[in-house]
């Protein structure tokens, strides 16, 4: 399969699988013109490689999954991954919750409602990335 065939299929661009493949993820094994040419099975590659990406590993973990003799995967980093994943979504549906409660409150002023207060006190103890500090000078 050429590039343009393995960027259809797998529905990725093809600067996608150039850059996959300069970080070793896949392999082209020739070219017919300027085009690289892959084996079939790269799709099923790149297919595990959007499911590592989408369950939160980095390209560098995947790398690591990948030997000559195919797939090995790390259990125990797996579970880990699931974790994360987990704690993740409790995150995620307490946020829903609580902006669902925000809009439809009957609280005159949100202020005035425990449960959003609550919600308020939730979202302050996740650690938000902070604007990094202004040394003398910088301005």
């Amino acid at each position: 399969m050429d590039i343009a065939e393995v960027a259809k299929v797998s529905g990725l661009p093809a600067s996608t699988l150039r850059y996959y493949e300069e970080k070793g993820l896949i392999k082209s094994y020739g070219r017919n013109g300027l085009r690289r040419l892959f084996s079939a099975n790269v799709v099923e590659r790149l297919a595990l490689i959007s499911l590592g990406r989408n369950a939160g590993f980095s390209l560098e973990e995947i790398y690591e999954m990948f030997t000559p003799d195919g797939p090995v995967i790390n259990r125990e980093l797996l579970l880990a991954k699931a974790d994360e994943l987990e704690n993740k979504i409790a995150e995620l549906t307490a946020m829903r919750d609580g902006l669902n409660h925000a809009a439809v409150c009957k609280a005159p002023n949100h202020f005035e409602c425990p449960k959003f207060l609550r919600f308020l006190r939730i979202a302050g103890k996740n650690k938000v990335r902070q604007p990094s500090k202004l040394k003398k000078g910088d301005l």
